[in-house]
């Protein structure tokens, strides 16, 4: 993505007035952040934090919710959550200085949960012990030039569909969270039903749209806040299901979870191959997560590749380490930063606003519910759209090229998995070059990516 479409015509429209509030940003600050420098203001770095962080607070109970079927207390692992959310956002942000949330990730919740202990029959703290050792290779791997190697291995197709393929499953996560899309025997997906919600849903929408469009600075965020108030009647004036519903002020932390990891115990051969999946699983999510969300908001070094890589790779890989001891599974880089780059955060002072944002749930939690799922989606969905723009950088008319990038874009949403779409995309690129005797443009990363991709996906069945 371009300069000019960065963020959509919100991040345009907005640029003026970050200039001229740049200015009044405190001069510590700014040297720090490069505020100025970003073409960013310290306005629309919060507004752009309190984007992102409303667009994934909702890991905060989601991720509990998921955890507590592998036998950790709900309670524990929300603190839990709240707590490696806020170290880890907040060293991306002071450290790494780049505007992402890092927190526990869907997936990897669910591979803990659901392979590791439901499946295989792993006990919760041993499991823990086998994030934790994933994460230490994680830190191998980041510490080295491991991650530099595979991006100048990646092709540029790959790269833009990547970015592509990422921002179709963030519209779809919104289509999703708002009920719009719904499973169906059939048809394996179908509408929704055409109720109440989804009409709210559908109006805050087209709201955000337009305030996007008429290029009002915080548009995202007052597109969440219209769709929340959409959403606060129903159930009351129409409707059967309450989506606004006050559920107390607060609530007490739990860490009865805090060092129950056992990592001796995740020591064994049999369970390489689950901390193989989950190291595979971490490093290309966050890998491709820069790589989107720097095309799409030119947050790119002098080299073209995404800024401070080797320090934001560092931050991920600590935090799914202390992420174990803490009492949950890995944490990651979070694509919905992408609601917060589309606000037009540059800097790590949206990563710190984020930070701030998490911390007081550690005993507000029951104010969650103030904000439903469907009151974030027009924000992903619209995010969804900033993110397609590069699919016009791919050459379409070179087959080897777009088949490999086509791979990739469509297969993120269709399996719910970033990680399926590079493999597939990656796997498919060398075969293909292989087979049409262009094995010299395949760089020794790309094998080896492409072979580990074939690992993961026989080690994952």
């Amino acid at each position: 993505m371009t300069q000019t479409t960065t963020s959509g015509p919100q991040a345009t429209a907005s640029e003026p007035s970050s200039r001229g509030a740049s200015s009044e940003a405190p001069s510590a600050l700014d040297r720090y952040f490069n505020i100025s420098r970003r073409g960013s203001s310290v306005k629309t770095e919060v507004l752009a934090g309190i984007a992102t962080f409303l667009a994934g607070m909702y890991i905060i109970v989601v991720n509990p919710a998921v955890l507590s079927d592998a036998g950790i207390p709900f309670s524990a692992a929300l603190s839990a959550t709240v707590v490696i959310s806020f170290l880890s956002s907040l060293a991306m942000g002071l450290y790494a200085r780049n505007p992402i949330l890092v927190a526990p990730g869907m997936g990897m919740n669910a591979l803990f949960t659901y392979t590791l202990v439901l499946g295989a029959g792993l006990s919760w703290e041993v499991a823990l012990g086998c994030v934790f050792w994933s994460g230490v290779m994680f830190a191998v791997l980041a510490l080295f030039n491991v991650r530099e190697a595979i991006i100048e291995a990646i092709p540029p197709s790959l790269r833009y569909a990547i970015t592509c393929g990422i921002g179709l499953f963030i519209t779809f996560i919104g289509l999703k969270n708002a009920g719009f899309i719904v499973a169906s025997p059939a048809t394996l997906v179908s509408l929704g039903t055409l109720d109440a919600g989804l009409a709210t849903f559908f109006i805050g929408l087209i709201a955000t749209a337009v305030l996007v469009i008429r290029g009002y600075n915080g548009a995202l965020i007052l597109g969440i806040a219209i769709t929340t108030l959409l959403a606060a009647p129903m159930g009351r004036l129409w409707g059967d299901d309450v989506m606004v519903a006050w559920n107390g002020l607060a609530a007490w932390p739990d860490f009865s979870a805090v060092m129950q990891v056992d990592i001796l115990g995740a020591l064994k051969v049999a369970y390489l191959p689950f901390i193989f999946v989950m190291l595979f699983t971490n490093f290309f999510d966050a890998l491709s997560c820069f790589m989107a969300l720097s095309e799409s908001a030119n947050l790119k070094d002098k080299n073209g590749n995404p800024r401070n890589l080797k320090r934001s790779m560092t931050v991920d890989a600590f935090a799914s380490m202390i992420a174990a001891p803490l009492g949950t599974s890995a944490a990651q880089t979070f694509i919905e930063s992408g609601a917060g780059v589309a606000q037009g955060g540059r800097t790590g002072l949206t990563a710190v606003v984020i930070a701030l944002l998490f911390l007081p749930f550690l005993f507000l939690s029951p104010l969650l519910s103030l904000v439903p799922g469907i009151a974030t989606s027009p924000a992903l969905v619209l995010v969804g759209l900033f993110m397609m723009a590069p699919i016009s950088k791919i050459d379409w008319s070179r087959f080897e090229e777009a088949f490999p990038a086509f791979l990739a874009i469509i297969l993120m949403p269709l399996t719910y998995s970033i990680t399926l779409g590079i493999a597939f995309g990656f796997m498919s690129f060398v075969l293909i070059k292989l087979a049409t005797g262009k094995v010299s443009e395949i760089k020794p990363a790309m094998w080896v990516s492409a072979a580990l991709a074939l690992v993961m996906l026989i080690t994952a069945q």
